[in-house]
């Protein structure tokens, strides 16, 4: 488990603009305030990956962006590929959707929020109705342990700590409805769907259970809890029986003792911190312990006061404040800029990730050669579509460890889709082969494609394994074979290593 890492910052960035001609859903209106729905809402063009600039992001605009509220109508470019070519699967990684702060703040009362679902309380959906229904029948699903015993709906007046609130949820079913228009046209889960085409896995945390079933029931046109099962990860980092690595802890510590200084450093912090302290009647050491900034972006994103006490008790009384607010985000920011500089993270990053890296490998690598033996869209029982619902703790590693470290901290409900594509020559070429003698070709040869998304947009070009790869008309896409050695050579030569097994166990420093 990482611990200290919960309280990760956003990575933030200003870019060119990119026209989607993606699928679009309108979402359902919910006003956190006349500003939040002005940034929500802005231009329909997408702010992509950075260009040189001067101006620092605004805290509180990023707030906003961190926030995901259901308020603006959503593009996307999953599923758009140059002419003819075949959608092979699709993988997809998921972080839950709003939730309960995880920290209280000392003196203040909790954040009053309603954690049951009701259609008639913004933000609703149009599948929140039936999905709610359809969830009272999940026993008929397999459950791996512990699974079957975590609840399947958030469902309680007053939320607790951690639980998936109702905007969470909406988050979800928009995400699968929207994955769902963008691959409809692809055909890419036939009719005669076979169970063991489909992979779900979850953590243990209720509210990545329930996030990875709205999106399923949002993604599913006939979601069949008979062809369900959903398969328990008991690690944040996805890394199932290849979690043991010393390094990537050290990496890891070492990291955590830059930010530690650099926080210790900010002069405005402190006296950000210490004013919150007098406000509060709290000794400054116990309200930085609090995590107070987990509370106050929960009362943030839902458009509530921040917390305020009556005087007394050794506190002067009165309201955090925005400004205060600002001041914590700032410093979030300023952090991710450091550590892109230090670069312990992305160390720690590329062990921390490599066995879900290496997992999706052997995914795409058995459906490109599975591929090759019919010419049916997809054959067989290999798997053509994953979904992994996780936390920010597994996403930030994941961005880092594919070179993305310029790309936003993941939201609530962030997504990373990978896409296996074929291309229609190599489709061509294998009908060629089967008639003259079947000759075999290398997977240079085969023609498969992969594409890396984030959150709607296509960041294929600016991973760590596509980043030189000459873009053109006659290659528009990645060439699998470039992640496939990523995965398994060149992302060691960042640790100064050959393989998973080096770099974790040799010496360290």
């Amino acid at each position: 488990m990482v611990s200290s890492v919960a309280a990760h910052f956003p990575f933030f960035f200003i870019s060119v603009n990119l026209i989607s001609t993606g699928p679009m859903v309108e979402q359902q209106p919910f006003k956190v305030s006349d500003e939040g729905v002005s940034a929500g809402l802005g231009k329909s063009r997408k702010r992509v990956f950075p260009v040189p600039h001067t101006q620092p992001p605004n805290p509180i605009s990023e707030a906003y962006s961190y926030c995901n509220i259901p308020n603006r109508t959503e593009q996307a470019w999953e599923g758009h590929s140059p002419a003819d070519y075949r959608l092979l699967s699709v993988q997809v990684m998921i972080r839950h959707g709003d939730r309960y702060p995880l920290y209280s703040i000392p003196k203040t009362k909790r954040p009053a929020i309603d954690c049951t679902l009701s259609s008639s309380r913004p933000p609703s959906h149009p599948l929140l109705n039936s999905f709610i229904n359809h969830m009272g029948q999940g026993g008929r699903g397999r459950w791996e342990p512990p699974l079957g015993s975590v609840s399947r709906l958030p469902s309680h007046s007053a939320c607790e700590i951690g639980e998936l609130t109702q905007i969470g949820v909406v988050q979800h079913l928009r995400n699968g409805q929207l994955l769902h228009h963008a691959y409809k046209q692809h055909s890419l889960l036939p009719a005669d769907l076979l169970p063991q085409q489909v992979w779900v896995e979850t953590t243990g945390k209720s509210r990545t259970l329930q996030s990875g079933l709205a999106f399923l029931y949002g993604f599913l046109p006939d979601f069949d809890w008979t062809k369900m099962t959903i398969h328990h990860q008991w690690s944040t980092l996805f890394c199932g029986s290849s979690c043991d690595c010393p390094a990537r802890n050290s990496y890891l510590e070492d990291d955590q003792r830059r930010q530690y200084r650099l926080r210790v450093a900010n002069t405005n912090l402190d006296r950000t911190y210490a004013d919150m302290a007098h406000t509060l009647g709290l000794p400054t050491r116990q309200l930085r312990a609090a995590n107070p900034i987990d509370s106050l972006l929960c009362h943030f994103c839902h458009g509530l006061p921040f917390p305020c006490v009556p005087s007394g008790n050794g506190g002067t009384g009165g309201c955090l404040t925005l400004a205060q607010f600002a001041v914590i985000r700032q410093q979030q920011l300023d952090d991710e800029v450091d550590r892109r500089k230090a670069g312990l993270y992305r160390k720690y990053a590329i062990l921390a990730m490599y066995p879900y890296l290496n997992r999706t490998a052997l995914k795409m690598e058995r459906v490109a050669k599975a591929s090759e033996t019919s010419t049916r869209p997809r054959v067989g029982g290999e798997e053509i579509f994953t979904l992994s619902s996780a936390h920010d703790v597994t996403m930030a590693p994941l961005l880092s460890a594919l070179g993305l470290e310029d790309a936003k901290f993941p939201r609530f409900a962030a997504r990373i889709v990978f896409e296996l594509w074929k291309s229609p020559s190599a489709s061509q070429g294998q009908a060629k082969r089967k008639a003259g003698k079947g000759q075999k070709s290398s997977l240079k040869d085969r023609g498969v494609f992969i594409r890396v998304l984030y959150n709607g947009e296509d960041v294929t070009f600016h991973t760590a394994f596509c980043l030189s790869q000459d873009r053109h008309i006659s290659q528009p896409l990645c060439p699998l074979n470039n992640f496939l050695n990523f995965v398994r050579r060149d992302m060691f030569s960042i640790v100064n290593a050959t393989s998973y097994k080096e770099a974790c166990y040799r010496p360290f420093g």
